[in-house]
């Protein structure tokens, strides 16, 4: 890994964001369930300057997605997701990926950004807590299974049937 860049999200991007994404994030698990090509497309149409990527020689490093409004509060900023690849973790980068997603939603008129950690990622809440947040409401999730139903979900996150059309978009952009 020998240079690193921020650099706002493209769409030549969005398959290795899609990926690190399914690799970080247990989707069988709240409130991860949700990651999706829509999840990310919604971020980057919505807000594309607070969804930046960390890249080097190799790819993608990491990522960030943030946007403005958080539920009813359209003055509240949200960064929402945010993964690195192994390889890129201990350096710097996701604090520097937090403080790019920021200043873009600071700008475009947040006066509060707001984030989420699960309560057992402390590599998360050690992250945010040093990029300057601070401990907030509260809240437990509390979640009833149905019990005729298997409490396992397959190996395999679920397929996302708008990835061959991405990578079909992707290639096209990466080779201009």
């Amino acid at each position: 890994m020998d240079r690193v860049e921020i650099v706002p999200m493209q769409l030549s991007h969005l398959e290795a964001v899609l990926n690190l994404g399914y690799r970080a994030y247990d989707v069988n698990a709240m409130p991860y369930t949700s990651w999706s090509l829509s999840t990310v497309a919604v971020h980057w149409d919505a807000q594309p300057e607070a969804c930046w990527v960390a890249v080097d020689d190799e790819g993608l490093l990491g990522f960030v997605l943030g946007s403005l409004s958080y539920d009813e509060r359209e003055d509240w900023g949200y960064l929402e997701w945010i993964a690195l690849d192994e390889r890129a973790q201990g350096k710097g980068i996701a604090s520097a990926l937090v403080e790019r997603c920021c200043a873009a939603l600071f700008t475009a008129g947040a006066s509060r950004i707001i984030t989420d950690v699960e309560s057992s990622n402390q590599a998360s809440a050690t992250l945010m807590r040093r990029n300057g947040f601070t401990e907030g409401v509260t809240v437990t999730l509390f979640v009833r299974r149905d019990p005729e139903k298997s409490a396992q979900a397959g190996p395999h996150p679920p397929r996302d049937p708008a990835r061959a059309r991405l990578r079909r978009a992707a290639r096209a952009t990466s080779t201009r």
